[in-house]
Formats: structure tokens, C-alpha cells, sequence
């Protein structure tokens, strides 16, 4: 990478940082929210889906403004985490909290696909077998939803990746620590003669969003063609 600058390469490692721990962090949650919207009925489902999808909705900055009214260290919540020696607002971890919140909706959508297109027989055929809930899930769904995992884990990824509006808002922008790539290259287009970092900047992002996509698109077919061949 001699053809970027430092500034350039820390950005870049601190966006693969955050969106690597935003995707991993959120993957089972993602994958338990999918399945109960998927699966079961019970009250408050259609007012999940909702909060599930509100971060999709909601001007990114009103997310990462919502967020810093929360996590702050004044805040209830962010005071009980900061005696626990957590404290993620104007930091990476935060970014990487914003990231994730607004990459959920794309997993959660993902998975949720995935397993809707599983014949759910085949999971009622494991259960009258003795088999409980737990191990159906493991040895039958989980297998066949692999791929719709995979693929939202990209998306998410992707997505993480390229956040703006809610990460600068939450943790500032603050060189080494909380910018991102979407920080970085607002920031040197503030600046006379940052325009070439800029660009090269959009050029990894644009190749890294691209390649997400057709991979996810690639892992979604295989997914389908999997599971039409059950």
C-alpha cells in the first residue's frame, strides 16, 4: 500500500477494525432476531421488525445523536458502564457500536430470507423425532441457512464499512481512534489539496462495496440452489 499515506492506512485499519468487531459482535444476535421473526409469533413481533429496521429509516445522525444520549458517561447507562471501566462514546468500540446498529437491518433481512426459505417441515420432522428446538435448529436449519448467513455478514461488513452519519456523530472524528474511512475522506476534502487522498479513499470504498456485493449476490444463489435441491 506505498501508494496511500499514513493518515490513509489508519483509516483503512481502523475501518476493518470496526467493521470486523461491529459484524462478529451482532452475528448471533442477528441470527436469533432473524429466526424469531421467521418462525414465531407471539406480541410485539410486528413492533420488533419495526425497531429492527427503524436504524434503515432514521437520518443517521439522529441515530448516532440517540446514541451519545445514551452511552455518555452522564447518562445512566453510559455512567453504569464506565464504573464497569466501558466507555465507547469517542471511541473505536463506539464506532464500531454505531456501525453495527445501522448494518443490523441488512443482516437481520438476510438471514431472515434465508431461513423463511426453508421448508419448515423439515424442521417438524426433527421435532417428531424427539429431537428438541435447540438441536433441530443446530443440526437441520443452521446447515441450510449457512449461506443466507454468510451473505448478511458480508452485507453488514459492507455496510459498517462505509457509515457516516451516526459514527461522527457518536465519536467525533478524531484521527487514530474513531475516523473511519467515510471520516477520513470528509476530512481531507475540508482541507486544500486533500482532494487525491480523498479520491483514493473512495476508490478502496468503492472496490470494497462492489466486491461485498457480488459476493453476497454470489452466496445468495448458492443458497437458493441449495436449498431447491432439498
Amino acid at each position: 500500500m506505498g501508494w496511500l499515506g499514513p493518515a490513509e492506512i489508519e483509516a483503512l485499519r481502523l475501518s476493518l477494525r470496526v467493521s470486523f468487531w461491529a459484524t462478529i459482535v451482532s452475528l448471533p444476535l442477528g441470527i436469533f432476531v432473524a429466526y424469531a421473526l421467521a418462525r414465531w409469533r407471539f406480541p410485539g413481533r410486528h413492533v420488533l421488525n419495526g425497531l429492527v429496521h427503524l436504524p434503515l429509516i432514521l437520518p443517521p445522525v439522529v441515530t448516532g445523536y440517540l446514541l451519545l444520549l445514551t452511552f455518555n458517561v452522564q447518562a445512566p447507562v453510559g455512567r453504569v458502564l464506565a464504573d464497569l471501566g466501558v466507555v465507547v462514546a469517542f471511541r473505536w468500540t463506539g464506532a464500531a457500536l454505531a456501525a453495527g446498529i445501522m448494518a443490523f437491518p441488512l443482516m437481520v433481512r438476510a438471514i431472515r430470507l434465508s431461513i423463511e426459505a426453508v421448508d419448515p417441515k423439515l424442521e417438524q420432522a426433527g421435532a417428531t423425532l424427539g429431537a428438541s428446538q435447540p438441536f433441530v435448529f443446530v443440526t437441520v436449519t443452521l446447515p441450510m441457512i449457512l449461506p443466507g448467513i454468510i451473505a448478511g455478514a458480508i452485507l453488514a461488513f459492507a455496510k459498517a464499512m462505509g457509515e457516516f452519519g451516526a459514527t461522527i456523530t457518536f465519536v467525533s472524528n478524531i484521527p487514530g481512534q474513531t475516523q473511519t474511512l467515510p471520516s477520513a475522506v470528509y476530512a481531507f476534502l475540508q482541507v486544500p489539496g486533500g482532494e487525491s487522498a480523498a479520491m483514493r479513499l473512495v476508490i478502496i470504498s468503492i472496490v470494497i462495496a462492489m466486491g461485498a456485493l457480488l459476493l453476497s449476490e454470489y452466496v445468495g444463489r448458492r443458497a437458493a440452489a441449495r436449498v431447491a435441491g432439498t
